[in-house]
């Protein structure tokens, strides 16, 4: 009878194993989803989504948009969007990712003829994931020429300036060695009022004559910034070996990477609004100015700038999801890691705005004139007034280090956002247990396809990656999510999906901004995105049409996956009309619905009736209950004709 007990015992675990998706050969494992894996808590997986969403865009370009739109106004309409867009939409990704268990590839299972939507979202995160990394590599750049006595950008005597250069520290002091006496003599402050329009900083000069060495043109690449080089090889290093187990080891990486961040702007903070003219600064990034709050542009900036700072349509969030366990509450952490990534734009706009708030009034300047956004708020504006601080150099590393975390942050995500979609795609017990080796490949391929972004033109292919491979793409994807999810898979089916997920339908509210406000939402931001398209420019540098075409087919490169896949999966489904074709193309996959066979209830339930699991299939047309499927599909026609107009 004893070993009775302990076979069935054996043979009780082996099912549990069977169940859970454990890979053959390797020991029992503690996650609920042996075979893919989950977070060690849930901790991990909101400070990771606070680290994908929070990035260098809260630092860089809301204070700019605030002050630009309005100061204090602009907060109006922003959480406005907030409200009715960001979190319904970030709401919509977790719970798509969490309740199949899959990455942004294998969820569209829901609709395999949508997966084209998936292949969208890996080619915008590689975009993204290569100039993104670029950026982090200057930040470590200037990381590292930070840890001096005295800050190289500080003055005009170095062989890299030119007779336009003027500091804003005095150049007649003699420097001790000593960190004490240097620091004294950059407060001694500025003789005389120089020409601002024909004033070139220091800070300026160091980033376009001795970091970047710029060229003249984007077609001139010249050499390779070997430090620059450098710089990326070890960026993608550290995030090869954060990532280097996946969710495990980037689970315990962000405690520090997703937290520290929030000290360094708090000392930044505090250290600020102590100095003379800190108080002007916040005034002008604050003060309302409630006529431009009918301006529509004001509302578009809003909308656009809770749409890309949440890092909706990346896939990274349906990713991150995916490693949840079944009943986490996502809606509960969609609601958290949105506020938190809200808060903290505002937050950075005081930290940012105080330091230019002293270097105006060092200046007598008005604010306007030192406020810049992007990578000249980054790596000239804000360097620059550091060097009017004492200690400089610490201050430098602080922020410098900041930009660094915000940065990798994001990078987890988006490199294991491609990690996930090959995996999954591939799905061998082999290439599980060698995702290592995938995370490597993808690092590696990261890495050489940076390279000619560190050379001397580029800087101008950054920026025209950041205007192009991730503008109204993500806007066309994210829409034709919603689409298809709301409208041909069926708002009630995936009512019912979260129900049963997390134990309670969604709130009303959620359902009527899915399957109305939000997608109208982004209808306008795309709308507003075409009208106020200007072609790119760096400075007075006017982009060659060539380079223009070449960042519209970025553009379309991510775009163009859905129609192509469409036709693809039509051709492919069995059927001897085109609707018949179409009706199967866009039905559910018999393995959609929870990846463990313990949720798989209710009408997932694995030992259903042939005819029941028919009924259970949510059927795309006119067929099934739900009648508004037949408008969906039509709209996802009209869409993707629209889309290619």
């Amino acid at each position: 009878i004893s070993d009775l007990g302990l076979a069935a015992a054996a043979l009780s675990q082996w099912h549990t194993r069977q169940l859970n998706g454990a890979v053959p050969g390797e020991p029992v494992k503690k996650d609920e989803n042996s075979r893919r894996g989950n977070w060690g808590n849930q901790i991990e997986f909101v400070l990771t989504s606070v680290g994908y969403a929070v990035g260098l865009g809260n630092v860089w370009r809301f204070p700019y948009l605030c002050y630009r739109n309005g100061g204090g106004a602009f907060m109006l309409p922003y959480f406005i969007m907030l409200v009715f867009c960001g979190i319904p939409l970030f709401f919509l990704e977790l719970s798509f990712g969490q309740f199949a268990s899959l990455g942004c590839l294998g969820v569209w299972k829901i609709s395999p003829m949508f997966k084209g939507v998936g292949y969208g979202m890996m080619v915008v995160s590689t975009y993204i994931g290569i100039y993104y990394n670029v950026v982090i590599c200057i930040a470590f750049y200037y990381f590292f020429m930070s840890m001096t006595n005295l800050l190289p950008w500080t003055y005009c005597n170095n062989p890299w300036n030119t007779a336009d250069c003027s500091g804003v520290v005095g150049s007649g002091h003699q420097l001790n060695a000593s960190l004490a006496n240097a620091t004294t003599s950059l407060v001694a402050g500025v003789s005389e009022v120089v020409n601002r329009t024909k004033r070139t900083s220091p800070s300026e000069e160091y980033w376009k004559h001795y970091v970047l060495n710029i060229s003249d043109d984007i077609g001139n690449f010249g050499e390779v910034r070997l430090p620059i080089l450098g710089c990326l090889a070890v960026s993608w290093c550290v995030v090869f070996l954060c990532l280097i187990k996946g969710v495990k080891s980037s689970g315990k990486v962000v405690y520090f990477t997703a937290t520290f961040p929030y000290v360094v702007l708090t000392i930044l903070f505090i250290r600020g609004i102590t100095l003379d003219g800190a108080i002007n600064g916040i005034k002008y990034y604050l003060t309302p100015q409630w006529q431009k709050v009918l301006d529509a542009k004001v509302w578009g900036d809003a909308a656009s700038q809770i749409f890309y700072s949440l890092g909706c349509a990346w896939g990274g969030l349906i990713t991150m999801a995916s490693y949840n366990k079944f009943h986490n509450n996502c809606f509960r952490d969609s609601i958290i890691i949105s506020i938190t990534n809200c808060a903290t734009s505002v937050y950075a706009g005081f930290v940012i705005f105080s330091i230019l708030g002293f270097m105006a009034h060092h200046l007598n300047v008005p604010v306007s004139e030192v406020a810049d956004h992007g990578p000249g708020l980054a790596f000239v504006a804000y360097p620059e007034a550091l060097t009017l601080l004492p200690i400089s150099p610490l201050w430098s590393l602080l922020f410098f280090f900041m930009l660094i975390l915000l940065g990798l942050g994001t990078q987890f995500c988006l490199l294991e956002t491609l990690v996930t979609a090959v995996v999954d795609e591939i799905g061998t017990d082999w290439i599980i247990r060698h995702k290592t080796i995938v995370t490597l490949t993808v690092a590696i391929a990261g890495f050489l396809l940076g390279v000619p972004l560190t050379t001397q033109a580029g800087i101008y292919w950054l920026l025209l990656m950041d205007n192009y491979a991730a503008s109204f793409s993500l806007v066309i994807i994210s829409c034709i999510m919603c689409i298809c999810i709301m409208y041909i898979y069926g708002h009630r089916n995936y009512f019912k999906d979260v129900e049963m997920m997390l134990g309670f339908p969604p709130p009303l509210f959620f359902k009527v901004c899915w399957r109305f406000i939000s997608p109208v939402i982004i209808s306008f931001i795309l709308i507003f995105t075409v009208i106020q398209y200007k072609p790119i420019t760096y400075n007075d540098y006017v982009y060659p049409g060539w380079s223009l075409a070449i960042g519209f087919a970025m553009a379309l490169s991510s775009v163009i996956c859905i129609p192509i896949y469409a036709l693809y999966k039509i051709s492919r489904s069995p059927g001897a009309t085109f609707r018949e074709r179409l009706k199967n193309a866009c039905r559910s996959h018999p393995k959609w619905g929870p990846a463990l066979q313990e949720h798989r209830t209710g009408r997932y339930a694995p030992m259903a009736s042939e005819d029941t699991v028919e009924a259970q299939i949510p059927v795309p047309i006119s067929q099934g209950p739900n009648k508004v499927k037949p408008f969906g599909l039509l709209l996802f026609l009209t869409c993707g004709n629209l889309v290619s107009t």
